[in-house]
């Protein structure tokens, strides 16, 4: 891009193993962008629990995001890595990828 800077973009949610959340179908995150952080937990902010699914079933779940600045992946607070994993830790949704510098 002549004379602009690279775009960032926003990392998928390549999978979520957090059956109970909201947005999660069939192990895929079908909010439009989820937040991670508040340190020093990498959790899924945007995780919660209702009793029917939200979000838009054709769309795939991005990072829009991440308050872990300590985190390898976290340029300005944004995620550069190219995809994330969700998962259950301690009984709530934590960033399985991220990884402290």
């Amino acid at each position: 891009m002549k004379g602009r800077e690279k775009r960032m973009e926003m990392p998928a949610v390549d999978e979520c193993e957090v059956w109970d959340c909201a947005y999660n179908r069939d192990g895929g995150c079908h909010a439009l962008a989820i937040t991670v952080g508040d340190p020093p937990r990498a959790q899924c902010d945007t995780y919660f629990n209702a009793l029917h699914k939200g979000g838009d079933p054709a769309a795939v779940g991005h990072v829009g995001a991440c308050k872990m600045g300590d985190c390898q992946h976290n340029v300005d607070f944004e995620c550069q890595a190219p995809g994330i994993s969700v998962g259950a830790e301690t009984n709530t949704a934590h960033c399985l990828t991220y990884t402290s510098r």
